[in-house]
C-alpha cells in the first residue's frame, strides 16, 4: 500500500513540479525553496523505489 502511494505521488510530482536538472540549477547556489523541493522529490523517489 505504501509503495503504491509513493509511486502515484512520484507520477503526480513529475507532471506538476518543475525539473531542477532540466533548468540546470546549481545545488550549491540554489535557494531554500529549490533545496526543499529537491529534498521532497528525493524523499518521494526513495520511498517509491523501496
Amino acid at each position: 500500500m505504501k509503495k503504491k502511494f509513493f509511486k502515484t505521488l512520484a507520477k503526480i510530482n513529475k507532471a506538476i513540479l518543475p525539473s531542477l536538472t532540466k533548468k540546470q540549477v546549481d545545488l550549491a547556489k540554489a535557494s531554500k525553496l529549490q533545496m526543499a523541493l529537491f529534498g521532497y522529490k528525493l524523499w518521494v523517489t526513495k520511498n517509491a523505489l523501496d
